[in-house]
């Protein structure tokens, strides 16, 4: 992920290793376009997550809203049956008393519609809890059915992209070894492709098997267009010392990315609006400069391979 504020110039390499002002500035506007995007999907995503344990925490106070109003339902219910066993058996003495007694009989009456008018208001009360049982147990299960779906579409996404990640190591599988490497992180698949199985020390120009693991590499995402492509390039922190064609070693990393993203662009089948250029110099280390075997790593293109969150994004929208 992008940690600092990078100057990042986007470049387009010309048959006289030279960039047009208007190449320079479609590619610099681009990447900033896809840059912007990219942490809209990020914002998206965070969004998402946050959502989903939102929903957790209703569904959870829901269920114990219903819990108790259960509780009240049966208490209520427990009270109804205490006052018909009660009514049932006043009943009982009244036609018992009915032959003997008048003023036995209107005492009997004035109780009996007494509990005739409680349990009127226990039934009432238990109609009224019983109602909001039903409202609280469909609101449970829209949030049920809410997490899932979003579970669901996370899943998906996930899957997809360990998907392409497998898909990724079996087509670069001849190259394992040989400065190569797929991983998948936070989400997205990092392909890393160390220096010395691109270019000669200096050079922009891929080699001949270099070009092969790009090439293979494309065809996997001419597969997935859903998927956006920002190809970094990393130099170690030795000051470029070449002919002068280049201004240092990010001027050399953004060449470097955009030789890549050169290669990728002859494949018909990529979308050119999912690529970006990027150069970050010496800036975004993976190990220390203060080896060699540290600088051989740092000196590097990665390929971040990003899903893009439309469904997501609409998801969250519509809900």
């Amino acid at each position: 992920m992008i940690k600092k504020s990078v100057l990042i110039a986007l470049t387009l390499v010309l048959a006289a290793s030279c960039v047009s002002p208007k190449v320079y500035k479609e590619l610099e506007d681009k990447y900033a376009n896809l840059k912007k995007e990219h942490r809209n999907l990020t914002d998206a995503h965070d969004e998402l997550m946050q959502a989903k344990s939102k929903l957790e925490n209703d569904m959870a106070a829901l269920q114990s809203d219903y819990d108790k109003t259960l509780m009240q339902r049966d208490k209520l219910q427990s009270d109804y049956n205490a006052l018909k066993s009660n009514y049932d058996n006043l009943k009982a003495s009244y036609d018992a008393l009915e032959k003997n007694s008048s003023a036995a009989i209107a005492e009997n009456s004035k109780k009996n519609r007494e509990l005739l008018a409680q349990l009127e208001a226990k039934e009432q009360a238990l109609a009224a809890e019983n109602a909001r049982l039903e409202t609280l147990k469909k609101q449970l299960e829209d949030r049920s059915n809410r997490i899932a779906e979003l579970e669901s579409v996370i899943a998906a996404k996930d899957k997809a992209m360990t998907d392409l990640k497998n898909a990724i190591s079996r087509a670069l599988t001849d190259f394992e070894g040989k400065g190569l490497t797929v991983e998948l992180r936070d989400g997205k698949v990092y392909v890393s492709m160390e220096n010395k199985l691109l270019f000669q020390s200096g050079s922009w120009a891929v080699g001949s098997q270099g070009r092969q693991a790009v090439q293979q590499l494309g065809n996997v995402l001419a597969d997935n267009p859903d998927i956006a492509i920002l190809i970094e390039g990393h130099t170690d922190n030795v000051p470029y010392t070449g002919n002068g064609q280049l201004s240092g070693n990010w001027d050399l990393s953004t060449k470097r990315a955009t030789a890549i993203v050169n290669i990728l662009r002859e494949n018909a089948n990529i979308n050119p609006e999912n690529l970006t250029a990027a150069g970050r110099g010496e800036y975004a280390p993976v190990a220390t400069n203060d080896t060699a075997e540290g600088k051989a790593k740092n000196r590097r293109i990665e390929v971040i391979l990003t899903p893009k969150l439309d469904e997501l994004s609409k998801l969250l929208n519509d809900n």
